[in-house]
């Protein structure tokens, strides 16, 4: 059993480079994308004459950013490779108007073969990014570009419908957020005009958030339009409308046409996108015939900052969590466009949080973080195939037993208040950012220059507000303190339990509103310890089902009060042992704020104004087993 990923043999340096900027890539409609071309130079400093395969990078975030100069420019050019990096249509150098995702795939192929056709490219393309650079890879492949010949498509999405941009109906806010800061920020308008740029540098996303709903008009996103009306019509389109089946948004969808080459789906358990990398590489594997691998570790959202840190918010993993993220790329590309002896690794390879030998009592680490720990593995297959699906069911008197409940009627009732939703802490988040606000102006510090903070965390975090928590108030203290929160736990465990693959929750639930939402969160429940006096309840995972779209329907269907209905869910695949004498806690309630977006209870959430206070019940009887449905591994043979 691997206890770090073991490095692949990859290519050393042994080339210059030389930068070809602001190449124009003219794409099908006429319009120009900027793009910057490094290749391998001799010891002149001239490009060399032999041709190279070329990687492809296309981003939204300024293809002139230093880390991306030097971590996907010269770094891989040193090392024999011709690398793109290139602007997304209507951001920064390049031509057109930025919709999110909209072009990505035609702008994607175009570029792909135009890079193919250059005389210093060897014919073969492959492309790589994290994030937005990895959802226009994903769907520039749903067009199957002749030249494209490999993937390294870190933290991307799959179905934006199911998860990342909506998430069974509800909105994650992300996006708002996102296109406030890091994405309006720098649209052109922004860039271009100075009044524009100090507006959003005055906006404290904060704010924003407290002053939900979000008003086509009345926010500070009015300044740019165009922006305003993505995030609204991703915020607010039912379902059943074709956006959510283009080629630029849902990629599964067109598996059976989409490119057959070699990729890695890359993610990690505190990542915003876990739970579509996970579906990628099931989907993809299974339609296509090329070699296909995921690589999972306890990671939040990011590339070579994400795989370099032993820690995910408030838990810490240990040196095996730091991974060589450019050098695994290398590997990877060595191995399949010039077809080195290197790569020789199992199709899945994941990081077992808290396995191996690190504590599992609640010691810290002198930073205030649980030493949680974690171990590599690898596998033939994800999920697991020695995994054995069991259920844990929610009982009356607030257990959680792997045995259903035999009461004839039993229920919990609580009232869930829109104006005061429960507060995120941590988890899969990315993007809830606000500018820090500064005294200096924007002459004297640019947008660029201007630190982001998180709004909620990102990664692992004792379930406790604190001081500085988004949407808390004092007295601060454990979620599962309100009273619209509903615990469910198992005694302390008498021998380790260990879970690796996906995570299932149905809840029977029925309230007095025409629409509502029912949340669920799984969580590493440690004992009290000298470190945490109090405990620490570590959350590994959640999700959300709007009322109006549960059963996974894409067309609204709206609820009967009072009839109980099952509200499916699946949180973020995750893996991770419980420890003898810790508990598995399923929290249960009707918000997440702002991972995603309040349900106001009238049936017209988002957008609306009118709020009101519903009376939700859960239901966890002999006819209506409320419960989890949890990828128990075997622990024999370790």
């Amino acid at each position: 059993m691997a206890t770090t990923i073991e490095l692949d043999p990859v290519s050393e340096p042994e080339y210059g480079v030389t930068v070809h900027q602001d190449l124009g890539v003219e794409v099908r409609d006429g319009t120009r994308l900027s793009t910057d071309v490094y290749r391998p130079a001799d010891s002149d400093g001239e490009p060399i004459d032999d041709p190279k395969p070329a990687l492809l990078v296309r981003t939204p975030y300024d293809k002139r950013d230093r880390t991306r100069m030097e971590d996907h420019g010269r770094w891989y050019a040193k090392r024999g490779y011709v690398v793109a990096i290139q602007d997304v249509r209507g951001r920064y150098a390049s031509e057109g108007e930025f919709y999110l995702l909209v072009n990505e795939p035609e702008d994607g192929y175009d570029t792909v073969e135009w890079l193919a056709d250059r005389p210093y490219c060897d014919g073969q393309v492959g492309t790589m990014g994290t994030s937005y650079m990895a959802w226009v890879q994903s769907a520039l492949a749903t067009l199957d570009p002749p030249s494209l010949s490999a993937m390294f498509v870190n933290q991307g999405a799959a179905n934006g419908w199911e998860a990342v941009l909506r998430h069974n109906g509800a909105f994650e806010m992300r996006w708002l957020t996102w296109g406030l800061t890091i994405g309006g920020g720098f649209a052109r308008r922004a860039l271009e005009d100075s009044d524009v740029q100090r507006a959003l540098a005055d906006v404290d996303t904060r704010r924003v958030l407290e002053n939900e709903p979000v008003l086509a008009g009345q926010s500070p996103l009015r300044h740019i339009p165009d922006y305003e009306t993505w995030v609204r019509e991703l915020m607010t389109t039912p379902g059943d409308d074709e956006l959510w089946d283009s080629r630029g948004l849902n990629f599964t969808k067109y598996a059976a046409e989409s490119a057959d080459v070699p990729t890695v789906y890359a993610g990690g358990w505190y990542d915003s996108y876990t739970k579509a990398t996970s579906d990628s590489f099931r989907t993809f594997s299974e339609a296509k015939g090329s070699d296909h691998y995921l690589i999972v570790g306890p990671w939040t959202h990011g590339g070579v900052a994400s795989w370099s840190k032993p820690y995910s918010g408030e838990a810490w993993f240990g040196e095996p969590a730091v991974t060589a993220y450019l050098e695994t790329r290398l590997a990877f590309f060595d191995r399949y466009l010039k077809g080195e002896e290197c790569w020789d690794r199992d199709p899945v390879t994941y990081f077992r949080m808290a396995a191996g030998e690190e504590p599992t009592t609640a010691t810290g680490t002198g930073s205030g973080k649980l030493r949680h720990g974690g171990t590599w593995a690898s596998a033939s297959d994800w999920p697991l195939p020695s995994t054995e699906e069991t259920r844990y069911y929610a009982h009356p008197d607030g257990t959680l037993a792997p045995h259903e409940p035999d009461a004839e009627e039993a229920s919990t009732t609580y009232e869930f208040d829109p104006a005061d939703p429960v507060p995120t802490l941590g988890g899969n988040c990315s993007s809830y950012y606000t500018f820090e606000q500064r005294e200096e102006t924007i002459e004297e510090l640019p947008l660029a220059d201007r630190p982001t903070l998180s709004i909620t965390g990102r990664g692992g975090f004792d379930q406790r507000t604190r001081e500085g928590t988004f949407g808390a108030d004092p007295p601060y203290g454990p979620l599962e303190e309100r009273d619209d929160v509903l615990v469910f736990r198992t005694p302390p465990l008498d021998e380790p339990v260990e879970i690796a693959g996906p995570i299932r929750v149905r809840v029977y639930g029925s309230t007095d509103a025409p629409d509502t939402d029912f949340t669920a969160k799984l969580i590493d429940e440690y004992p009290s310890s000298p470190d945490f006096p109090g405990g620490f309840a570590l959350n590994l995972c959640d999700s959300v089902c709007r009322a109006r779209y549960r059963g996974y329907r894409r067309e609204p269907d709206p609820v009967e009060p009072g009839e109980v209905y099952a509200f499916d869910m699946e949180p973020y695949p995750t893996a991770n042992r419980f420890a003898a004498g810790h508990r598995i806690r399923l929290d249960v309630s009707s918000s997440n704020y702002p991972r995603y977006d309040v349900n106001h209870n009238t049936g017209e959430s988002p957008g609306g104004r009118e709020r009101r206070v519903a009376t939700n019940t859960v239901h966890h009887d002999a006819e209506h087993p409320t419960h989890v449905e949890l990828p128990i591994r075997p622990l024999s043979g370790e």
